[in-house]
């Protein structure tokens, strides 16, 4: 199952970070810029949990605004979020399917994932469903590469993905985009937005429909293949409105839902006679996501700017057949946080977090936890240094106290070149189908993290680069363990979970982008080793690399552009998954200032692709359609 050891694989990510750190300043080609805000430097919030330039964060921190997003020729989140260095998807087979993320080689149960800044997703399964989402309603999406627990708690062990929907603004908007595709692919969406009299509004909807092809390979060695279609159907609508009574106060309320009915092949269950009697078992995944929160944001004084959030969240799904199991998640949140001004240059932010998580299906019994949290952070500048930390406090009623934080440093060598480092300890409690769930849940113990990261980064006018190399040694990292003897699990037990004593999750992420003039490239690569310490084993579905190639070509009239990304072989379990490559191509044409033709093929050389054991993903899929947007392109 080992496909190099581990100093091999060191050996090749010092070698791959030190050429990128030499080969940094040979990359500028136009004047410099300083790491200084900018008119044209984003704000985030995802590093400090208060908004601040991107260009002082001390953490590794990837923005994806709008307009990326709405260029990118992605079908969906999981496509988007694959072509950025650290983040590797998995997916149980074409668009529609249920899937993982990756962060810097953390389970899909270590990242946080956020809506609005509500914490979304299934307590039972510890994951949010990423295929349920659309992009249509997306404004930025925020992604923290490294540990988080000290801002954001539990979970928080490769990072954080924080997904933005769009907030109205300016005069009246309206935009609408209707495209069809290869499988009897289908995809509408109509959006509204715009701000008058101290109300802002947005509100959108999505629809999107696809016949799909068999999720199952049809070489599958274990004989589930079950030559069907399995397609989805996915409505998904958001809407936000605000209200600034006087400046520096606003109110707001947010509500985003997702439906997705999707049909899939279980690798657990053959044709008949192996599952129950039904001739043609039709495996289904209806699921329902709900996000609704309500915010107040006001500046009291000239230092003390308040946030209070009430918020909540659904997670409902049904799946299997021929009868489904129901799975419910329901979580409150309450959160009070304040940002306090010491200096111009100097912030600290107290916060406090209550979070009762309810959990139907697992047991006969309902399951329950309630967690109070305490967070304390501060971001400073000093000159050409910057010094950000956390520290944060949990109690929970159902595994007790954790207490986790982080803290990192930067200093700009020169208005073009900035190194930092950043150090966190991280914690994540098992989810209730860990502990609870029948024949397969057992008692295991929480992760605890420690992990450690350099950085690099370089801008100069159109050219940016960075490379970060990291390292985290997880205790106790839960995994799942399929017992093929039968001797490691209890007694009738068909694989469980079980606890990895010490695992490293260690590698590099390297990335760069350069414009010239009406032609953009971009690249990321990926080195990642993650292993069970005390076997050396590689940990599942984990590729040694990955890397990513973006080249768009746009006149402002037209626009042609290609991406291409590979992923490294990586096991999984009973298996070795071969490597393989994904290019996708497109093209659009303003023909009027707000109407836009768009065309893509994504998979465009039809490969083979089989991103979890037994399963397929879709082959090559073309798409055509037609963009309006009032304010133009």
């Amino acid at each position: 199952m080992q496909a190099s050891s581990p100093r091999a694989t060191l050996r090749a990510v010092a070698r791959a970070s030190a050429t990128a750190l030499v080969a940094l300043p040979a990359l500028s080609l136009v004047p410099s810029i300083a790491f200084a805000q900018s008119s044209l430097d984003p704000v985030i919030v995802i590093g400090t949990r208060e908004p601040q330039a991107l260009s002082k964060s001390v953490a590794d921190v990837v923005l994806i605004d709008a307009g990326t997003i709405r260029d990118s020729g992605a079908g969906s989140v999981e496509e988007l979020l694959r072509r950025y260095a650290g983040l590797q998807i998995t997916r149980n087979g074409g668009p529609g399917q249920s899937g993982g993320y990756l962060l810097r080689g953390a389970n899909t149960t270590g990242t946080v994932v956020m809506i609005d800044g509500v914490r979304v997703g299934s307590s039972t399964l510890g994951q949010a469903s990423l295929e349920s989402m659309s992009l249509s309603n997306i404004d930025r999406i925020e992604v923290l590469r490294g540990p988080a627990s000290g801002l954001y708690g539990a979970d928080a062990v490769g990072g954080v993905i924080q997904i933005t929907t769009k907030k109205g603004q300016g005069p009246l908007n309206l935009t609408a985009n209707a495209a069809i595709g290869e499988y009897a692919s289908r995809l509408g969406d109509v959006g509204i937005s715009g701000a008058q009299g101290g109300f802002d509004y947005a509100a959108s909807l999505s629809r999107e429909t696809s016949d799909g092809t068999s999720s199952i390979r049809p070489n599958d060695v274990n004989g589930y293949y079950n030559p069907d279609r399995d397609g989805f159907r996915r409505t998904t609508g958001s809407a936000r409105l605000g209200f600034t009574p006087a400046e520096g106060h606003r109110i707001g309320v947010t509500a985003t839902q997702s439906k997705l009915n999707a049909q899939y092949d279980s690798a657990n269950f053959g044709g008949p006679p192996d599952y129950l009697s039904d001739p043609t078992p039709d495996f289904r995944n209806r699921l329902t996501t709900r996000v609704v929160s309500a915010d107040y944001r006001g500046t009291l004084s000239p230092i003390w700017t308040t946030t209070v959030q009430v918020s909540h969240g659904l997670d409902d799904s049904h799946s299997g057949a021929p009868d489904p199991a129901r799975f419910t998640t329901k979580r409150d949140q309450a959160t009070w946080q304040n940002a306090l001004r010491l200096s111009p240059d100097q912030q600290v932010v107290l916060a406090y977090e209550h979070l009762t998580e309810q959990a139907d299906g697992v047991t006969t019994n309902t399951l329950k936890r309630k967690n109070d949290a305490y967070i304390a952070g501060y971001s400073g500048q000093f000159g050409p240094a910057s010094l950000e930390a956390s520290l944060r406090h949990d109690d929970n009623n159902a595994y007790g106290k954790s207490t986790t934080g982080s803290i990192g440093a930067s200093y700009a060598l020169t208005s073009m070149l900035k190194v930092r480092a950043v150090a966190g300890k991280t914690f994540r409690a098992p989810t209730f189908n860990e502990t609870d769930y029948p024949f397969y849940g057992t008692a295991v113990k929480p992760e605890d993290g420690r992990s450690v990261e350099l950085g690099v980064n370089w801008r100069s006018g159109a050219s940016s680069a960075s490379a970060t190399v990291y390292r985290n040694k997880v205790d106790n990292l839960i995994g799942y363990n399929p017992d093929p003897d039968g001797t490691q699990c209890p007694p009738g037990y068909f694989g469980c979970s079980y606890n990895v004593a010490k695992a490293k999750l260690q590698g590099a992420t390297l990335s760069g982008a350069h414009r010239f003039g009406n032609l953009s490239l971009s690249a990321t690569v990926d080195f990642l080793d993650a292993r069970d310490e005390q076997t050396g084993s590689r940990l599942p579905r984990r590729a040694a690399h990955q890397e990513s190639i973006s080249v768009d070509y746009d006149t402002g009239v037209w626009g042609l552009g290609a991406s291409l990304t590979e992923v490294g072989a990586r096991p999984d379990v009973g298996a070795q998954l071969g490597a393989y490559t994904v290019v996708d191509v497109r093209a659009t044409w303003r023909f009027l200032p707000q109407w836009r033709l768009e065309a893509k093929v994504l998979n465009a050389a039809d490969r083979d692709v089989q991103p979890v054991y037994s399963y397929q993903g879709l082959g090559r899929q073309a798409w055509v359609g037609v963009r309006y947007d009032m304010k133009g392109f």
